[in-house]
């Protein structure tokens, strides 16, 4: 059975993961399986930036996926950036396999502010349907309250909502038609 799997990279994120999924599953319509927790990935270190590549993290996440994976979502405490961008809440390769998301900079702790669990799985949940969303096909919306609309800080993380809108909903559902369909038609034709 294809299924979208999650995975915590280098520290057990659980917690996280188990309202992530349930989101994912709902707004995809594929189960969510989950993974045994992955290795820190140490080649993705910038001593110079003290961060991790995204780029490169998502690289080794991309030969794990599982073969019965429809995508692949890790979630991780380490601080990821872009060469473009001094640091991203994720990363994602449009159509891609996998995509990744940091708690790093969603932690309001980050910011000075008390601890906040409730707070931060919000914002973990909805850029994780962001970059899951890329994964399937979806581009950035100027609605700013869709999954889909660009975070540069963490208050447009904020002005979200875990409900895409109308277009993006509309558009992922034909993207979602299509890609079952591609597989209906390898199956039927022994093409895997």
């Amino acid at each position: 059975m294809r299924a979208i799997y999650s995975v915590s990279v280098g520290t057990d994120c659980s917690d996280l993961l188990r309202q992530i999924d349930a989101y994912a599953e709902r707004s995809f319509g594929f189960p969510v399986e989950r993974l045994a927790p992955a290795d820190h990935p140490q080649a993705a270190f910038d001593a110079r930036r003290r961060q991790y590549s995204a780029d490169v993290v998502l690289a080794i996440l991309c030969r794990t996926v599982p073969y019965s994976a429809v995508r692949l979502l890790a979630v991780t405490e380490l601080d990821l950036f872009d060469p473009a961008l001094s640091f991203v809440f994720g990363y994602a390769r449009f159509k891609g396999p996998a995509a990744i998301v940091s708690t790093a900079r969603m932690r309001p702790e980050f910011y000075r502010l008390p601890a906040d669990r409730q707070l931060l799985a919000a914002r973990v949940v909805k850029e994780s349907l962001h970059e899951l969303g890329h994964t399937f096909g979806l581009t950035h919306c100027r609605e700013e309250t869709c999954p889909m609309s660009l975070s540069t800080v963490i208050l447009d993380v904020d002005t979200k909502q875990t409900e895409f809108c109308t277009g993006c909903a509309a558009l992922l559902r034909e993207l979602l038609r299509a890609l079952h369909a591609g597989r209906a038609a390898s199956v039927e034709t022994g093409r895997h």
